[in-house]
């Protein structure tokens, strides 16, 4: 794989989450591919069943916009990072998570193996709030991203 095949790959990545079509979804991953959606969770194996856990609970295409870029490519191996940031709604803030992914490519440039890592970017701090306040503590993770 080459930094061009990668960025092609996140791409579609993208464009997948995006039109929650199974097929695009499908298209990106190996038949036989592993998918953790956190770096210490169980690993989704396969491509039906890594797409049917994207479509479980799809996010809304208008709510969220999402970059990521090669970072490291190493023969079949990947690092990947960006960002993925969500529009507020009604109960929730606009949120921004900053991911890395490693990825490993079968020879056809099919996700053989795909691990997600990220952190939720603290909230600005309220400027009516205390400014000894820890915004650290809003910084956890959430399951939320996507695909």
């Amino acid at each position: 794989m080459t930094h061009d095949d990668v960025q092609a790959w996140l791409d579609r990545y993208v464009a997948a989450w995006r039109s929650n079509d199974a097929a695009e979804i499908g298209d990106l991953f190996s038949v036989d591919a592993r998918y953790r959606f956190y770096a210490y969770g169980e690993w989704t194996h396969g491509r039906d069943a890594i797409v049917a856990s994207w479509l479980e609970d799809p996010d809304d295409p208008s709510a969220w916009e999402a970059r990521y870029e090669p970072f490291a490519v190493e023969g079949d191996r990947a690092v990947a990072t960006g960002t993925s940031r969500y529009a507020a709604t009604g109960d929730e803030p606009e949120r921004t998570y900053w991911n890395c992914y490693l990825l490993r490519f079968a020879s056809d440039g099919r996700c053989s193996e795909f691990t997600e890592y990220y952190l939720r970017e603290p909230a600005p701090a309220d400027s009516s709030e205390d400014s000894s306040t820890d915004s650290s503590e809003d910084s956890s993770t959430d399951s939320s991203t996507a695909g």
